[in-house]
């Protein structure tokens, strides 16, 4: 007879620290609990250093396997989600000082979530869609053009939502100096955001708005 495993909610209900012990023991397929409860953190860390998608992705898969293999050296005197990520971080370094390719996919206003779950039930206008884009490709350029140090506490701070200490952690670098990188950080990108908008021309009649107008006119003539 097959032992009954635990349902999923169940399992994803466990304490990190419950998770580890019992991965230690023996219960190895838990990891997959850890995995996934922090695969986005991760992802956005590595994701601060790294450009190409393979390369983030083979830099969260050998954190993972490091991490596994030295999970009962984890001590709990961080959060475990910052243990892992400061591991991530060395991975994605180690790539950085071969290829130096840097990039980061975020918005300095929104969290991510927030980003990705913009309410478009059917709702939103044609012109809506095509703002939101366009605003999305102007922000990607602006925190592309931000040195690495800031990018990563920007990152992890603003998007990530983790607090200064934990940061501090991660990065090795005093709180205080978080502080100071995200300040500059934030400055940058409103100066980089502004001058793309000022160059912009106002109030343009765009060709959905134009499409649209013609398509009214002919209609009744």
């Amino acid at each position: 007879m097959e032992a009954i495993q635990p349902d999923i909610s169940h399992r994803s209900a466990l304490e990190d620290e419950e998770v580890i012990t019992r991965v230690i023991n023996g219960e190895k397929g838990l990891y997959e609990i850890l995995m996934r409860r922090y695969n986005q953190t991760l992802f956005r860390a590595v994701r601060s250093y790294l450009d190409r998608r393979e390369d983030v992705e083979d830099a969260m898969q050998d954190t993972y396997l490091k991490a596994y293999a030295k999970l009962g050296q984890f001590k709990g005197d961080a959060a475990f989600s910052t243990w892992l990520v400061r591991i991530g971080i060395n991975e994605a370094l180690q790539r950085l000082r071969k290829s130096r390719t840097m990039y980061v996919h975020s918005d300095p206003d929104l969290r991510m979530e927030q980003l990705q779950q913009l309410p478009d039930n059917g709702q939103m206008t044609p012109e809506q869609r095509t703002i939101q884009t366009e605003n999305r490709k102007l922000l990607e350029q602006a925190i592309d053009k931000l040195p690495e140090t800031y990018r990563a506490v920007y990152m992890l701070r603003e998007v990530e939502g983790m607090n200064v200490a934990e940061v501090s952690q991660c990065l090795g670098i005093s709180e205080a100096n978080v502080k100071v990188r995200l300040h500059r950080a934030k400055s940058q990108l409103k100066e980089s955001i502004w001058g793309a908008h000022a160059n912009a021309s106002a109030f343009e009649f765009g060709n959905s708005h134009c499409d649209r107008l013609v398509e009214a006119v002919m209609a009744r003539i």
